[in-house]
């Protein structure tokens, strides 16, 4: 190569790389402030204290079948010890009903708030319970396991009040 291409190379190479740069902090400066944990927290404890996940639930192999309904009733969210809450619910799908806190792990993508459940023992519903919920905005939605069955599950966050009016009509 010769020496003229050489350099030819070099200060395209350092044009490109000053451009990335550019670029990178350009988005740096345009992106948002990472939330506060503490503030993100506490809005969703407010927010999920007094709601019903008003929604329905599939099961794999079986999704020929309309959906399922299903409904959890959140009398109180709150943050217990680190990345545990605890969920004070009544849940309602199929034959079950039945009312109990539940100590959920909370995991964040960015300002997602994410319950992660493996293998639970949970009194009255069973054993080897497994979930993956994502809350955004006013929907939910996720995977769940019971042993070898599984299946997804999706809906909306009402306020209690709005889903006991919707209900009655």
């Amino acid at each position: 190569m010769s020496a003229d291409r050489s350099v030819s190379r070099r200060a395209w190479m350092s044009s490109v790389a000053t451009a990335s740069l550019v670029g990178v902090a350009a988005a740096q400066e345009k992106a948002p402030a990472k939330p506060n944990r503490d503030e993100l927290e506490k809005a969703f404890s407010e927010r999920m204290t007094g709601t019903v996940l008003v929604g329905n639930y599939s099961v794999v192999g079986k999704d020929t079948k309309p959906a399922n309904p299903e409904r959890y009733e959140l009398k109180k969210v709150s943050k217990f010890a680190d990345d545990l809450w605890v969920f004070e619910a009544r849940i309602k799908y199929g034959q079950t009903d039945v009312t109990l806190p539940l100590t959920l792990r909370m995991i964040w993508a960015e300002d997602t708030p994410m319950i992660s459940l493996t293998n639970a023992n949970l009194p009255g519903l069973g054993a080897a319970f497994g979930a993956r919920v994502i809350f955004h905005g006013d929907l939910y939605a996720g995977t769940w396991q019971h042993g070898k069955v599984g299946g997804h599950l999706w809906g909306t966050i009402e306020k209690a009040d709005a889903a006991k009016d919707e209900k009655s009509k």
